[in-house]
Formats: C-alpha cells, sequence, structure tokens
C-alpha cells in the first residue's frame, strides 16, 4: 500500500513538473493575444488581485518572522509590479472599433514577466534542495532557499496586473465601455 502512496505522489509531481511549461506557454499566448476592453471584467479581475495581494503581504509579513526580510522584499517587488505595470499600460496598444475599445499587451513585457516567474520557480526549486540537503548549523532550511527573493518575484507579478488591471478599467470606463458585453 505505501508503494502505491508513494508511485502517485510521484506521479503527481512528474504531472506537476509537464503541465508548469505548457501552462506557462498558454500565460504568454493569452498575454499577448488582442482583447476587448470589458470594464466588469477588468473590475473583477482587480478585486481579484486587490483580495490576493493582501492575503499576499499578510503572509509575507507572518514568514518575516521565519525568514528575515520577507516583508521587505515584498514590499519592494509591489513598488517594482506597480511600476512596470505602468510603463505596460503607456506600451499597450488600444484600438477604437465601432465594437468597443481593444487592448493588445506588449510582447516584450509579457515574455519579460513570464520568465521571470519561470527563472524564479526553477531557481527556488534548485536553492530549496542544496538547502534542505545541506542546511548551516543554525540557519533555518527555508531562510537560506531563498524565500524572500521568491516572495518578492511574487510580488512583482501581483502589482503588475493590479496596474495593469486598474488601467484596463480606467480606460475602459473613460471610453464608455465600462458596462458593454
Amino acid at each position: 500500500m505505501p508503494l502505491v502512496i508513494v508511485a502517485g505522489a510521484l506521479l503527481f509531481v512528474l504531472a506537476l513538473a509537464i503541465a508548469m511549461p505548457l501552462s506557462l506557454v498558454q500565460r504568454y499566448r493569452v498575454g499577448v493575444s488582442r482583447r476587448r476592453a470589458r470594464g466588469w471584467v477588468a473590475a473583477l479581475n482587480l478585486a481579484g488581485l486587490a483580495f490576493s495581494t493582501t492575503l499576499f503581504l499578510f503572509a509575507a509579513a507572518i514568514t518575516s518572522a521565519w525568514v528575515p526580510g520577507a516583508l521587505r522584499a515584498s514590499l519592494v517587488g509591489l513598488a517594482a509590479g506597480l511600476l512596470l505595470g505602468l510603463v505596460g499600460l503607456a506600451l499597450t496598444r488600444w484600438e477604437r472599433t465601432p465594437e468597443g475599445l481593444h487592448y493588445t499587451a506588449n510582447r516584450w513585457l509579457v515574455l519579460a514577466i513570464t520568465l521571470v516567474v519561470t527563472a524564479r520557480l526553477l531557481y527556488g526549486v534548485v536553492r530549496a534542495w542544496r538547502a534542505w540537503q545541506a542546511a548551516p548549523g543554525e540557519a533555518s532550511w527555508l531562510a537560506t532557499a531563498g524565500v524572500a527573493g521568491t516572495m518578492a518575484a511574487g510580488a512583482l507579478v501581483l502589482g503588475y496586473y493590479l496596474a495593469y488591471w486598474a488601467g484596463v478599467r480606467w480606460r475602459a470606463r473613460r471610453a464608455g465601455t465600462a458596462g458593454r458585453r
């Protein structure tokens, strides 16, 4: 019976390892596609991101008890992400059509954010594995695994999308498409 559980766990980890690159490619494809600026979609995304960011910062504050600098790194990452989101809005192509306002995000910026997430995930896994194998005497393996940097990368992505969706919402309201389908 324990062999079946171990095999199931290994298959689950393998499925995640295979699905991760596919999900990142799909995220990039969706991120650079031309989309209609719908105010209600932007508002829903903005509300979800605001809630996620609040929970993330709360978790970072708690994590800083074990990982020095986790909250500071998260706040710096969030600020950088907010600025990057404003740059993303400036680089976005906006089109008015009879159907409404459409936008296409900048390919290079979406690719850069996707690569930051990918690189940080890979680095975090390798660093955590090495730290877990040979944790130094006093330091926790969690603190030496680069958790603060991983949280900063996550906060960067949250900040980017928070600013970006706020900008899409603002542009949609200005264009008069806030309530349109």
